[in-house]
């Protein structure tokens, strides 16, 4: 694993393109073709056969989704990427690179709604068994491992509670048993955590988040620290279940990657007066935030995050008819799932991103019926504050009734 050699805000605009390469052109190309020609049959035998480096077909690899791979190999530190047709093609690929019939998969105390779904799939069709757990301490973590585990995946922070995994303590355990630890790294991009550089082996985002930041791509990307393994998922799970990302979604993404550290620094700015603004509501009972002081894991937050990032979820008082009441009486404000868009998005856990868990898995996980998830965007604060106050005051009278 190498260290960038330039800031995250140069690599991310230029590493992995040279546009002497490209008939000099500044903008990367959008090469949008399923296949490639050769120059005669033995080209083409070599390129199979892996002797000859070259274009083959898209799914096997294309010029524009390549700068895309480097470009995200550099700023997350790793040594190989893979990009995906959505977030959870990458999840679905690590996991079925990782795991065999009758292997068990450590997750963290909470997951994104869908892994949790494709986590129960694979036990019921192949068996492969998962466990959900606070992740707290390195022997809170040990007391999970079974002789059959293979992998930790973790989430932190968490969608949608923001609780924060100590990457420490769990690369720690993984070391001393030998597994995998993957890392969904969705909601602080790459500029604001890099989990390989702490010991992870693999970093899955769901590119349609931060990464593009304009909700119009859907796409997912894969880095590992290890070159070696991401060739072989290349080659393997990649090429032959075929979730591949298109070469236009690509060329999107590398336009709307350029201006991720500014858009970055305004969520979070943006983020910090809408997290003061909710501790102030009497209607909210409970925020969290990870870079909060009172965040129960403030301190490893501290160590781990740039920043606290540009979500913020909270609760307030009643129940699921409360929370809908206050989102519908939102103007500015979308209602939408997603997130690390322009547009300041909210949504009910409970009954959208993670409905398909069970409701007794969803209260282990701390997603009550009055938890609102809040993906803070680009406005100008005080139109969000705005927004959010008349909101506030729509619900008061229904609220006060409790």
């Amino acid at each position: 694993m190498k260290k960038p050699s330039v800031n995250i805000e140069t690599s991310i605009i230029h590493k992995g393109y040279d546009s002497s390469n490209h008939h000099d052109s500044l903008s990367t190309p959008l090469y949008q073709t399923s296949t490639f020609s050769f120059v005669d049959a033995e080209q083409g035998e070599n390129r199979f056969a892996g002797h000859a480096e070259g274009n083959i077909y898209s799914r096997l690899g294309n010029p524009t989704v390549r700068v895309l791979e480097e470009r995200m190999t550099e700023i997350e530190q790793g040594a190989g990427a893979l990009a995906f047709g959505s977030g959870m093609a990458a999840v679905s690929a690590i996991l079925i690179y990782l795991t065999r019939a009758g292997d068990h998969v450590l997750c963290s105390r909470g997951i994104y709604g869908c892994t949790f779904g494709l986590l129960e799939m694979m036990e019921e069709k192949y068996g492969i068994t998962h466990q959900l757990v606070s992740m707290t301490t390195e022997k809170e973590i040990e007391r999970a491992i079974r002789p059959e585990t293979v992998c930790i995946y973790v989430e932190t922070p968490i969608n949608p509670t923001m609780e924060i995994v100590n990457l420490e303590a769990v690369n720690a355990v993984a070391e001393k048993y030998g597994l995998k630890v993957v890392v969904d790294n969705t909601f602080c991009s790459p500029y604001l955590q890099n989990p390989l550089s702490s010991g992870a082996d693999f970093v899955v985002h769901s590119a349609t988040k931060y990464l593009n930041g304009h909700g119009d791509v859907v796409g997912g990307v894969l880095v590992g620290r290890d070159g070696e393994e991401v060739k072989k998922i290349r080659k393997t799970v990649q090429k032959d279940v075929g979730g591949i990302m298109s070469p236009f979604d690509a060329w999107l993404l590398l336009r709307g990657m350029k201006t991720l550290p500014v858009r970055m620094d305004r969520h979070v700015s943006n983020a910090k007066k809408v997290l003061t603004f909710l501790k102030q509501q009497p209607a909210v009972t409970k925020v969290f935030y990870p870079l909060d002081e009172g965040h129960p894991q403030y301190e490893i937050a501290q160590r781990q995050m740039r920043e606290g990032g540009g979500l913020i979820s909270f609760e307030i008082e009643g129940g699921k008819k409360e929370a809908q009441a206050f989102m519908n009486s939102l103007s500015l404000i979308k209602i939408a799932v997603s997130l690390g868009d322009a547009e300041t998005l909210i949504q009910h856990p409970a009954s959208m991103t993670h409905a398909v868990v069970p409701s007794e898995d969803r209260e282990a996980m701390g997603i009550s019926e009055s938890l609102l998830r809040l993906s803070v965007g680009l406005e100008h604060p005080d139109d969000l504050l705005a927004d959010l106050s008349q909101a506030f005051e729509k619900v008061k009278p229904k609220i006060q009734q409790l």
